[in-house]
């Protein structure tokens, strides 16, 4: 693997619930059946009056995935959405991120009435190897814009390895 390969360094699936109790462990059962993995809460960043939302309140649940299983889920999300994105899911920095309806539409996933319906974000990191000289906690470092991978370079990357049409 070169130093200019671009690969997928995690994949975030995040429900936004608006509200703590049964229907957030609700949407953590949807988490954990659908990823195998333990998902963690979110916190609200501020209060907001309107919604009823205090700061620090748990209001919605994700799973960070890496590696193997990153690339195994990002397959079935992109099934569910016919292997089509816009182009104006990726950003500038080689990201992109696109909602899915229901869980229900993944393979394999039942209709749990007990569950309900709950949509999700997917959210997917791109980054070149060398990455860590700009999160580590000694020395941390400056990555060159032509190092980082551009909206271009995601594209064809997700095409490439996924057999995606990314529609204008």
């Amino acid at each position: 693997m070169g130093m200019r390969d671009v690969r997928i360094e995690k994949v975030v699936v995040n429900i936004g619930v608006g509200e703590a109790g049964e229907k957030l462990s609700k949407a953590q059962r949807v988490l954990q059946m659908l990823t195998g993995q333990k998902p963690v809460t979110t916190l609200a960043h501020q209060s907001v009056r309107d919604w009823g939302v205090r700061r620090n309140m748990p209001i919605g649940t994700k799973v960070t995935l890496r590696g193997e299983n990153a690339a195994k889920l990002l397959r079935r999300a992109l099934v569910v959405r016919n292997n089509r994105l816009p182009d104006y899911v990726f950003d500038a920095h080689g990201n992109f991120s696109f909602g899915i309806a229901d869980y229900t539409d993944f393979e394999g996933m039942k209709y749990d009435p007990e569950i309900g319906v709950f949509g999700m974000d997917v959210t997917v990191s791109l980054v070149r190897p060398g990455n860590r000289v700009k999160v580590r906690r000694v020395a941390p470092g400056h990555i060159p814009r032509h190092h980082r991978v551009s909206k271009q370079e995601a594209i064809a990357f997700i095409a490439q390895n996924f057999s995606l049409e990314v529609v204008e």
